[in-house]
């Protein structure tokens, strides 16, 4: 006897399973051949006109078996292969079929000899199997299907419901027009378009509800779903031109996806941001603390590149949105620039192909030199920085280094006690650093006066690391040979702004728009590594590789209630947590805990019992800043 005492009715095709089952037929059959592709194309064409009321079901079945000429021993591989095509909510919902049998039945204009065997799996029963069956000859040979069978025709579905005479509420969802049919003509309470596989426009225009998961059906009727809560309710914000594979991740994953090319301001962010659960950026756009109040929905902040300076972090923790960076996905793409950049400059490069653009034949070996033996000084140690170190010494440069936090010298590189003692002796000054305010400015006009004249300048770290006015002065002057600068204090917010700056026009001076790690291997690397983390972060609740969360790498959830709990780091808390789960009698099948100097984290795996006023409780705790729940 099941809680509720609804019947569920699923269509078959494009719904219980991805795609149609006479398509993977006629692949099996043909194999990819040339005269498979077109057979392919015209029996789709076909299901599309029948699945949307153009065609008589009975024609459309009639054509498409007659064009595929196929045998009973076909069917078996056809079995095999739907079987790793169900739809990836259904997938997920097994217990849900398991538990909920005796209502639920399968209705199809397909063919039992092919459903039976794959739904059997997920616990439905055969004889609640409604669909066609197919006529064979003594040779096997598929001739033809059972024309007496109401399914063949017309309204054939609402006439099949309608002679089981269910008692109380029938729910059907699938994607074909037939499936709504069902509702228009009085068979079923309910009907859901199941847009998960495929979205019919006839079909979403008339229906009054839209199901792109079945996760989010289960949650409409109160259901106990594979999830806590719909994926396709979780909105994804991508801004910035966040690499494509970064939102088929998301997209794949079910999440409703929202891209926008470009930066947006503070305004502009604080309006669409609202509903939005994962936000996307890159470098040019800015997460405050005013963007914060307004995103009530916001879990995740994913900073697809290394810096996490454009995101207020001590505003996330106090909101409980963990901040994802990819602290090394783009380190190698980056240094392979600033070395050929510093090899174009010491060869004065970039001037001659300029002067032969123009027709001017400039050969000479004046000024230009090698990078073996010359001193490079690195500022900033970090991944990026230590890389560059290593490259670097192994193409013949003495490497210098200096860094505000005590690092490890890799190779033979020597490390400077001072900024001032590492611009005195450099030949090439490369600089590595972070985006925090204390560095704003930190090579002045001050620091361009420690450096050796004829020293060659790089920038590839932040735009307001530099004082552009005073890097400009001393090009000018010639105190500087050559300078790359791939950073900006003000950058153009996207491809149509004009980039406006007092280096422009200087022939000893390599410009690029801020795409140090812009190479399609690193862009590919950290849309994979945050889109990942991030996911990883919603399904599980693990805070590994977070920048302002305690992190936690948490085993997977199974057969059970996870609570994660973000509070301030004070006494006391895990004891009332626990407190509140004894009083409900709640059995804890694992713990997790970890702090910062400013949060606690807490993970507690409970079985499978949960009370609405346990999670009030949970809520209420003094010092809570979020409460979640996932199953």
């Amino acid at each position: 006897m099941t809680e509720n005492p609804e019947t569920f009715i699923f269509d078959f095709d494009s719904t219980f399973i991805r795609v149609e089952a006479l398509d993977v037929l006629c692949e099996v059959i043909y194999d990819n051949s040339a005269a498979g592709t077109q057979i392919l194309s015209e029996i789709q064409r076909l299901t599309d006109l029948g699945m949307e009321g153009k065609l008589s079901l009975k024609e459309s079945l009639t054509s498409r078996i007659n064009l595929l000429e196929a045998n009973r021993d076909h069917l078996g591989a056809v079995i095999e292969e739907l079987k790793n095509k169900v739809t990836a909510s259904v997938i997920r919902n097994r217990a849900f079929f398991k538990q909920h049998s005796e209502n639920i039945y399968i209705i199809s204009n397909g063919f039992k000899e092919i459903i039976i065997p794959i739904v059997q799996e997920y616990g439905i029963k055969p004889e609640h199997v409604l669909a066609n069956t197919f006529k064979f000859d003594h040779d096997g040979k598929i001739i033809g299907f059972d024309e007496k069978d109401q399914l063949c025709e017309n309204k054939g579905k609402v006439y099949k419901i309608k002679s089981l005479n269910l008692p109380g509420e029938v729910i059907m969802i699938g994607d074909g027009y037939t499936d709504y049919e069902t509702l228009e003509g009085g068979a079923v309470s309910k009907f859901f378009a199941f847009t998960e596989n495929v979205s019919r426009p006839i079909v979403v225009e008339k229906a009054d509800r839209i199901a792109p998961s079945l996760d989010e059906i289960l949650y409409d009727l109160s259901y106990k779903a594979s999830v806590s809560y719909p994926k396709n309710r979780i909105k994804v914000l991508l801004l910035e031109n966040v690499h494509e594979d970064a939102v088929k991740i998301f997209e794949h994953e079910g999440y409703n996806v929202e891209v926008i090319k470009g930066a947006l301001s503070e305004d502009e962010l604080c309006e669409k941001i609202k509903g939005v659960s994962i936000l996307g950026i890159r470098s040019k756009t800015h997460v405050t603390e005013k963007v914060l109040e307004c995103a009530k929905k916001l879990h995740a902040i994913g900073t697809f590149c290394i810096g996490t300076n454009q995101v207020d972090l001590t505003a996330c923790s106090m909101k409980g949105v963990s901040v994802f960076n990819a602290p090394y996905s783009n380190t190698r793409s980056v240094v392979e620039l600033a070395i050929g950049e510093i090899i174009m400059l010491v060869r004065n490069t970039f001037d001659k192909s300029t002067k032969m653009h123009a027709g001017i034949w400039d050969k000479s070996a004046t000024n230009s030199v090698e990078i073996r033996g010359k001193k490079l000084g690195i500022v900033g140690y970090g991944s990026i920085g230590s890389q560059l170190s290593i490259i670097a010494e192994a193409m013949g440069m003495k490497v210098y280094f200096y860094d505000s936090v005590d690092k490890l010298a890799l190779g033979n590189a020597k490390k400077c006690s001072s900024l001032k003692e590492l611009l005195a002796l450099s030949d090439v000054v490369s600089l590595h650093v972070d985006g925090r305010a204390s560095n704003k400015n930190i090579i002045d006009a001050e620091a361009f006066e420690y450096m050796k004249p004829g020293v060659i300048f790089l920038n590839l770290s932040r735009g307001h690391v530099v004082d552009i006015e005073a890097l400009t002065a001393n090009l000018k002057s010639g105190k500087i040979r050559g300078a790359a600068v791939d950073v900006f204090p003000e950058e153009p917010s996207n491809n149509e702004e004009p980039f406006l700056s007092s280096l422009r026009g200087m022939s000893n001076v390599i410009l690029t728009p801020h795409i140090g790690g812009s190479t399609e291997e690193a862009q590919f690397d950290i849309g994979h590594y945050v889109a990942r983390k991030i996911i990883q972060y919603i399904n599980t609740g693990t805070t590994y590789g977070s920048v302002n969360l305690p992190e936690i790498q948490l085993p997977e959830l199974q057969s059970a209630h996870r609570i994660m709990h973000v509070h301030e780091n004070v006494k006391g808390i895990l004891a009332q947590i626990n407190t509140i789960l004894s009083e409900y009698d709640n059995n804890i099948l694992g713990q997790y805990l970890k702090t910062n100097e400013t949060l606690g984290y807490v993970i507690t795996d409970i079985d499978n019992f949960h009370n609405k006023e346990l999670e009030k409780k949970l809520k209420k705790i003094p010092n809570t800043i979020r409460y979640r729940i996932l199953y």
